[in-house]
């Protein structure tokens, strides 16, 4: 974001008049992104906005709205939200890590790390997991996620989960296309358990989290329906249309794709720790970055657990974002330094017309990161 942060000091007369330009300019970034949250209040109703904007290493968090709906409950500065598919770049980074370690090879087939497991798998490489080029189909979609308030509550094991989709055929042969999957990431944290014998969260909490500096970010433990520390409340649409506090669920369904929480302040951290090379080795992420397309939105490509986004006003940034039911994050990292996470709290159409409050995050985002 071409947001600054304004460092107050004692300035002689003779530049007075220059640095008072340059902290105009310097405030005009936070201006713009906060009217942007004020918007997706006022005009797409979503309850809260959170966000965090920063270049070279300075965060301004930004809040609209309110944390409970129907109320006017203060939203904690950088809250905490559930993170939703970010999780997958952090699962990404775990992978990756172990192919630096010489533990896995990114283009053998995962037949090797989880023998008899997935039919075809002798044909799926572990790149085409993290890529999303494997075929495999989405669990998720076999879930029954439109009447979630049937799954609020519910616990799901990871096998549970991969069987749903195993039970339904491959969407195209590996490789051949793109095609978004959250078995990919439930096979990737499988992979990873077994190459190290630790669990999944252990792995990403101690080579990611830790590593990275993150001290809002957290994988819940099992049963933990609950978001620990400051958060506004999160709204889903029931299966009758009704609106749903949501913010108490069982994250277990979404596991090594989709279980993390965090704040849109950490999740710009994070994103800036793996740009600049303090998670991966250079060779790794070098990798990570090589991209195919990804037709979700104009230009959007796909590397290997990071989305590269076009920005309006040049250049992209390199993130993931993450839906689930009560929460919406966006944002990521450029390589000149800037920094942006954004959080709703709901899903599009939640309160209005889908593809317009989608535009709208989006748009958000690629103002805090140009303006």
């Amino acid at each position: 974001m071409s947001t600054s942060v304004v460092r107050k000091g004692v300035v002689v007369l003779a530049v007075a008049g220059l640095l008072g330009a340059t902290a105009t300019a310097a405030e005009a970034g936070p201006a713009v992104v906060q009217r942007k949250l004020d918007a997706l209040v006022s005009q797409e109703k979503f309850p809260a906005a959170l966000a965090s904007v920063s270049r070279g290493g300075h965060p301004v968090p930004l809040v609209a709205g309110s944390s409970r709906l129907g109320s006017r409950v203060p939203v904690p500065p950088d809250g905490r939200v559930r993170a939703g598919s970010n999780t997958k770049t952090f699962t990404a980074v775990v992978v990756l890590q172990l192919v630096a370690e010489g533990r896995v090879e990114l283009d053998a087939p995962i037949e090797r790390y989880l023998p008899g497991l997935v039919p075809g798998g002798s044909a799926i490489t572990v790149r085409q997991l993290l890529q999303h080029t494997s075929g495999l189909p989405n669990y998720t979609e076999h879930l029954g996620l439109e009447d979630f308030a049937k799954l609020q509550h519910r616990y799901f094991q990871p096998h549970e989960l991969l069987a749903l989709a195993l039970a339904h055929p491959a969407e195209f042969a590996p490789g051949t296309k793109w095609q978004y999957s959250n078995t990919n990431y439930l096979l990737a944290g499988l992979l990873a358990e077994r190459v190290t014998g630790r669990p999944v969260a252990e792995q990403v909490t101690e080579r990611v989290i830790r590593k990275a500096g993150l001290r809002n970010t957290y994988w819940p433990q099992v049963g933990d329906q609950t978001i620990q520390g400051p958060h506004p409340q999160g709204y889903a649409l029931s299966a009758d249309g009704s609106v749903i506090d949501v913010t108490e669920l069982d994250p277990s369904w979404g596991w090594a794709a989709g279980q993390l929480i965090s704040t849109p302040g950490d999740l710009a951290q994070f994103s800036r720790a793996l740009l600049d090379g303090r998670l991966l080795p250079a060779p790794q992420l070098a990798e990570m970055r090589k991209t195919v397309e990804a037709p979700l939105f104009p230009g959007w490509r796909y590397g290997l657990g990071v989305f590269s986004v076009p920005l309006s006003c040049g250049g992209e940034y390199w993130g993931h974002g993450g839906d689930i039911h009560g929460f919406e994050t966006r944002g990521g990292a450029t390589d000149d330094g800037r920094a942006v996470g954004l959080a709703v709290t709901a899903l599009p159409g939640t309160f209005g017309d889908t593809d317009r409050a989608e535009r709208a995050v989006l748009s958000t985002v690629d103002a805090a990161f140009c303006r």
